[in-house]
């Protein structure tokens, strides 16, 4: 009993805004820790890491950065809308900021107030601009979307960005903010082996790793979350199913669940 009460009191929880995943992993993540969210295109990982940023800043007060590398802001905060989350509302009370990567990448200059300008896509520049805006604002929340993203656009030899990749961890978990980083796979049939990022060091610099998957049956397709890990916490490993609806996420109970088998 005294070491179940030692796991759980690694440290303190905040709430994701997940709704139904902060009961999967002990109450929320740990703060100060970062968060692997990867998947195959379509899967709701950008949803996911906004919901975190959203609902953080607007229900439990925490300020967030969100870093594209895919999309331009506006089309972000449009999209976003479908779910009743305004952005630009919180946006103007400084409470979220969106840091806009994706232009530099078409070597367009940007409208928006953060972004890198063209000719500036150094890692190191991103770095500390990113980390710079995070603590002006009081940032407590970070997503960087994506991972692949960064690495196209530098352009730079896989085991360089490795390289990058490790220093983005280490600095990140220095700074003390809950950070989700996102990596694309892709999509994985039954019986192959399992990935869970595009360069095959990020779940194991995370704290925490969370696929989502989209699992067919027969004529129907539905998407998935399994847990791989997450460090300080007692987390379930059952694959429950995702859906994505008026409110955003929700991941839902299943009468049954599967079993996490394939790469076995």
């Amino acid at each position: 009993m005294a070491k179940e009460r030692e796991k759980e009191d690694v440290g303190e929880r905040i709430k994701t805004g997940i709704y139904g995943l902060d009961e999967l992993i002990g109450g929320g993540f740990l703060r100060g820790r970062t968060i692997l969210v990867s998947g195959a295109c379509g899967t709701g990982k950008s949803i996911l890491s906004l919901q975190f940023i959203y609902r953080g800043a607007l229900e439990y007060k925490e300020p967030g950065v969100y870093v594209t590398f895919d999309e331009i802001p506006e089309k972000v905060r449009e999209d976003m809308l479908a779910f009743g989350w305004n952005f630009k509302a919180l946006e103007e009370k400084n409470l979220v900021a969106i840091f806009d990567a994706s232009s530099a990448r078409a070597g367009t200059p940007s409208d928006e107030e953060h972004a890198l300008m063209p000719g500036e896509l150094n890692f190191d520049k991103i770095l500390v601009d990113v980390l710079t805006l995070c603590r002006d604002m009081g940032a407590k929340r970070l997503v960087i979307d994506s991972i692949p993203a960064i690495g196209s656009h530098l352009g730079e030899k896989e085991g360089d960005i490795r390289k990058a990749i490790l220093k983005l961890a280490y600095i990140i978990a220095r700074s003390g903010l809950t950070t989700i980083i996102t990596s694309e796979v892709p999509e994985q049939g039954s019986g192959q082996a399992a990935t869970y990022s595009k360069y095959g060091v990020e779940e194991y610099i995370a704290d925490g790793v969370i696929l989502l998957r989209l699992f067919s049956l027969g004529d129907e397709t539905s998407r998935t979350l399994y847990i791989r890990k997450m460090r300080g916490t007692n987390h379930r490993m059952e694959i429950y199913p995702l859906e994505i609806g008026d409110r955003g996420i929700v991941v839902k109970k299943a009468n049954t669940v599967l079993r996490f088998g394939s790469g076995k």
